[in-house]
């Protein structure tokens, strides 16, 4: 079943699409109040499409059920990824992007977003994307699969604008693991612009004006 999904439009007939990914246990009611936040009259009509996750058992809650993109084992520095369940959520992802282009948004005109477990998303599925995208958001979040990112990611979009951002006492990404990433990027070439913050893992009003101005740039 495709994934349930809340969608707001600034306008009618959106010219472009804003997906937003949430973040581990959240739903995609978590960024809904983005939309009132960002003024992006300067794109157009925006569609924004906010997805639920799968509910899934969650190894380092417990075994709790609850949205989850993927599991987590354990936070250690030899954490173990569940790229069963990475890949699983990269083909609902890329259904959703499917769907857009199904209702006349071109790929260039897309944006994937996403918070912690949603920007390991974001970067997992666009940097594999078969069709160019107009950018790549990643918020308090990581490059996932990060040994594999060099042979699989697709070279369409080995240029695409990325805007990464993190808080600099975020104690559940820690922020040495999002400065890694941001440099494991750069060093594939990937134009990244980099924010960080005085917050922990959460959206500061400050990085959203950020991400605003990003938005007019790739989608202007």
């Amino acid at each position: 079943m495709p994934l349930e999904t809340i969608e707001i439009e600034t306008g009618n007939e959106p010219t472009a699409t804003v997906i937003v990914l949430h973040g581990l246990g959240a739903d995609g009611n978590d960024f809904v109040p983005l939309v009132d936040e960002m003024d992006l009259r300067a794109v157009g009509p925006v569609r924004f499409v906010f997805p639920h996750a799968p509910i899934r058992p969650v190894t380092i809650n417990g075994g709790y059920r609850m949205r989850a993109w993927y599991d987590i084992a354990d936070a250690g520095p030899d954490r173990r990824e569940d790229e069963t369940g990475l890949r699983e959520s990269q083909r609902e992802v890329q259904a959703l992007i499917a769907r857009e282009r199904e209702r006349g948004i071109a790929a260039k005109r897309l944006v994937l977003a996403g918070f912690s477990q949603g920007c390991a998303m974001t970067l997992l599925t666009g940097l594999r994307h078969d069709e160019r995208l107009a950018g790549l958001a990643g918020l308090s979040g990581y490059l996932p699969l990060a040994a594999n990112t060099a042979a699989e990611r697709s070279m369409v979009n080995a240029d695409v604008p990325m805007f990464l951002a993190h808080g600099r006492d975020d104690p559940v990404v820690h922020y040495p693991r999002g400065v890694a990433s941001r440099d494991a990027l750069l060093a594939l070439g990937y134009p990244v612009e980099w924010h960080d913050y005085p917050m922990e893992h959460s959206v500061c009003a400050e990085e959203i004006a950020d991400l605003n101005r990003w938005l007019e740039r790739v989608l202007g």
